[in-house]
């Protein structure tokens, strides 16, 4: 059994997930990612647990499969996730509405139940979940993915406050536009109205030039580990450029003006 802290990251064979993983190695961790298809040899400085996070008894094996290499799990680091490529909200089906939030808030949830038991008898425990500043300034034409996040930070702050009288924090990270794969694996909404044709265009194009103008994932990385080793964790965290500006308009400035940042940002006439 280890006597370093040890680190558990799903999603974690390439983009915030990967650079995360390599942070805190770096940062003296034991860590261990997750992907769905398992540990490539080689490919990376720590192994991979086969895992799906929307697969009740995939987590379960997940996780006694750690507990039985090491003992312990000091850090969960819930960034398994997905979106769907710009479109209007009545364009994805409600299967495709129960797949978004079974994999990106149900999948936190599956997580936290199965580490929260093994955090309580160490005493102690970090879970960090992977929001996003849309989980708090919603953007249109992405609203699914929105919801799900926003989910994800109702439940954060909720699980933070239970958790905390028995030393396990829970805090949730904010990126914006960040450059990795992430948007390349979105889903085509599967509901398609013709009437929707150009602005999903439109929107398509504007979102692959601000993907090539994004910040890269180790920025976001850089801030998981601050939120791993604060002795006082913050419930919130944002990370890059563009989501401290948009939560800084959020909070301090007239609810009009974020509103104009947002469609400006976007290219959105009002008719829109």
């Amino acid at each position: 059994m280890t006597k370093k802290r040890v680190a558990l990251i799903t999603g974690a064979s390439s983009g915030i997930g990967e650079a995360s993983a390599r942070k805190l190695l770096a940062a003296g961790y034991r860590v261990y990612g997750t992907s769905r298809r398992g540990s490539l040899a080689g490919k990376h400085p720590f192994p991979l647990l086969t895992l799906d996070v929307t697969d009740d008894a995939s987590v379960k094996a997940a996780i006694d499969e750690l507990i039985r290499l090491e003992g312990r799990i000091d850090v969960l680091v819930n960034n398994a996730g997905f979106g769907v490529a710009p479109a209007a909200a009545q364009e994805s089906s409600i299967e495709q509405a129960k797949r978004i939030f079974d994999t990106n808030f149900l999948g936190i949830v599956r997580l936290t139940r199965a580490v929260v038991p093994h955090m309580r008898r160490q005493g102690r425990g970090r879970i960090i979940n992977m929001g996003s500043i849309l989980g708090i300034v919603p953007l249109p034409y992405v609203a699914l993915y929105a919801a799900s996040k926003h989910a994800v930070e109702g439940y954060t702050g909720a699980l933070d406050q239970e958790l905390r009288t028995q030393g396990i924090r829970v805090c949730v990270i904010e990126p914006a536009y960040i450059k990795t794969q992430f948007e390349n694996n979105n889903i085509e909404p599967d509901a398609k109205l013709e009437e929707y044709d150009l602005i999903r265009a439109k929107l398509t194009k504007v979102v692959s030039k601000a993907m090539a103008e994004a910040e890269s994932p180790e920025v976001v990385a850089e801030v998981v580990v601050k939120a791993a080793q604060t002795s006082r964790p913050k419930l919130r965290y944002t990370a890059g450029r563009l989501a401290g500006k948009l939560n800084f308009i959020l909070r301090f400035a007239p609810a009009s003006l974020l509103d104009k940042v947002v469609r400006k940002s976007l290219q959105l006439d009002e008719k829109d």
